[in-house]
């Protein structure tokens, strides 16, 4: 079985500030580091769940869309880390790159989605409307 390859806590930092140098939503967005325990955390829980590339990227996706540990940029972060580690791992990442997925991914923040419903999405892109709970 092939090794996995996992993104370092500074690769997701560097994939932070690329992403809001390529993709500025608001003026204010800033490319700062919150919480690196917690980049780290997702990272580690990543490495040590026994599931498949899919469950794993799951892990990255909602990890650091939820824990929030950049200042701006979570989502975007999260869905780009989220994209390189399948592909790297030579896998097929399901989620066009479309602007339409950031409404999906204010549901992954929100606990909108199952992850069974997650996973659907990264291995296929096909994922149910995000409507907010009232």
């Amino acid at each position: 079985m092939k090794e996995i390859t996992y993104p370092s806590p500074d690769r997701i930092i560097e994939y932070n500030i690329l992403i809001l140098e390529l993709i500025k939503v608001k003026k204010s967005d800033q490319a700062k580091v919150l919480s690196y325990s917690k980049i780290k955390e997702v990272v580690e829980e990543c490495v040590k769940d026994e599931g498949d590339i899919y469950d794993k990227s799951l892990i990255l996706l909602k990890g650091i869309t939820q824990k929030h540990p950049f200042a701006s940029g979570n989502r975007r972060t999260a869905f780009i880390t989220a994209k390189d580690f399948v592909v790297r791992n030579g896998f097929k990442f399901g989620i066009k790159d479309d602007p339409s997925c950031a409404i999906v991914l204010l549901g992954v923040r929100e606990r909108f989605y199952s992850d069974e419903e997650l996973k659907e999405w990264i291995q296929h892109g096909k994922i149910k409307e995000f409507k907010r709970q009232n």
